[in-house]
């Protein structure tokens, strides 16, 4: 049987991928990360012949290169957020991490997750697209949900693409909070929720009576220029929703084919129930 490894970060992603590789009939073997992998990992290893779970710590990359190397892995997926902040204060690199980031002269997170796929190549495993296996997922192109965006909905989304294209070519985030034309929020380590519930805070403080923008706002994310699909794919799904309607943000644009919706019925459900437009947009050629 041929063998996938799974690098798991935190929330559903590992989960998803992982039923995806299974129903092809791969063998999985999941590299768990402690600060970020749900622990359901073991229940769901417990009740599947097919897959095995080895948990490390996110600077173990020499555990990593070992454990795939031991199982015969030669072809492995990211799965799973990794916080940013984690990745640059929650890490205790070994030795070969360690060489890994003193080689670098940019500490971004595209750069750092790129060297590491460059080592793991070097150690005969390929890190393939995450979303080799989910393709289904990604959305689609037009207007998904009941109610289309307004007119300050549609001129918000194209001032905020042209941001968020912009912001993401340096990997500083993916995701823009738009209000009346004016850039509310702009996604940094904290991502894309924590920025919405940022915009909506700030949105709550203004004055009423003082305030010339209007109290809705719209939300885009995209993914990077020259982004790598091996890893940091953009996501949304039920708990941006929920996100959105905490904060009072009415409308959300990512990008078509290029953005993974998970749960996408119930979280297009939500956001009819809710009154939030959801738009896949065109990524300009």
């Amino acid at each position: 049987m041929d063998r996938l490894g799974l690098i798991a970060g935190n929330g559903r992603f590992p989960f998803l991928l992982l039923e995806a590789a299974r129903a092809r009939g791969l063998h999985v073997v999941v590299a768990a990360i402690k600060e970020e992998t749900d622990p359901e990992m073991d229940t769901r290893a417990a009740n599947d012949n097919g897959m095995e779970v080895h948990w490390m710590s996110l600077g173990e990359l020499s555990k990593l290169i070992d454990t795939f190397q031991k199982a015969g892995v030669h072809n492995a997926v990211m799965a799973g957020q990794v916080r940013h902040k984690q990745i640059f204060s929650g890490i205790r690199p070994d030795w070969r991490l360690a060489k890994l980031l003193m080689s670098l002269s940019t500490r971004n997170t595209d750069m750092l997750l790129g060297a590491v796929a460059k080592v793991l190549s070097d150690e005969g495993i390929e890190l393939i697209s995450s979303t080799a296996y989910l393709e289904p997922m990604l959305a689609k192109q037009g207007v998904l949900t009941q109610r289309t965006p307004n007119e300050t909905e549609r001129n918000d989304i194209a001032y905020g693409l042209t941001v968020a294209r912009g912001i993401a070519g340096f990997d500083l985030g993916q995701t823009v909070v738009i209000a009346a034309g004016a850039c509310v929020a702009v996604e940094a380590m904290e991502g894309t929720d924590a920025c919405i519930a940022r915009a909506g805070a700030l949105m709550g403080s203004l004055d009423d009576d003082a305030s010339t923008l209007a109290r809705s706002l719209t939300v885009v994310k995209v993914a990077k220029p020259k982004q790598d699909l091996r890893f940091d794919v953009p996501v949304v799904g039920v708990p941006t929703i929920r996100a959105m309607q905490a904060a009072g943000a009415t409308c959300l644009a990512i990008e078509a084919g290029r953005t993974l919706l998970f749960d996408e019925e119930n979280m297009l459900r939500e956001a009819n129930a809710a009154g939030i437009a959801v738009v896949g947009e065109q990524r300009p050629a």
